[in-house]
């Protein structure tokens, strides 16, 4: 499955579009990663309990919506674009969502 950012793909021609897929992804931290998240940013540098989380996160939703193109019979993605906000209150939680137009191409000249 060929995944991407582009509307396009080089030797690939695209003969139909099937949909918009997307895969979503909702993680919350939990105390002691928090904790250890906030020490850092006391001290300073990077947070790698954050990263990995959001790391973690980003490839979950990216899953997801491969699953779901390959659900439509997709051999690709395109146009892929990923988001990230903060959910609730304290803003305790990462939501990942990652989406793209499912599509079958030509085969290879």
């Amino acid at each position: 499955m060929i995944v991407t950012t582009t509307p396009t793909v080089e030797g690939y021609p695209v003969t139909q579009y099937l949909r918009v897929v997307c895969g979503e992804t909702i993680a919350g931290v939990n105390a002691l990663k928090d904790m250890a998240a906030g020490f850092r940013n006391l001290v300073g540098g990077r947070s790698q309990t954050y990263e990995a989380e959001l790391v973690q996160a980003r490839e979950s939703a990216l899953a997801e919506m491969v699953q779901r193109a390959q659900e439509l019979g997709a051999e690709g993605v395109v146009g892929v674009d990923i988001d990230y906000e903060t959910l609730g209150s304290d803003n305790g939680m990462l939501m990942v969502t990652a989406s793209g137009t499912a599509v079958r191409f030509s085969p290879a000249s």
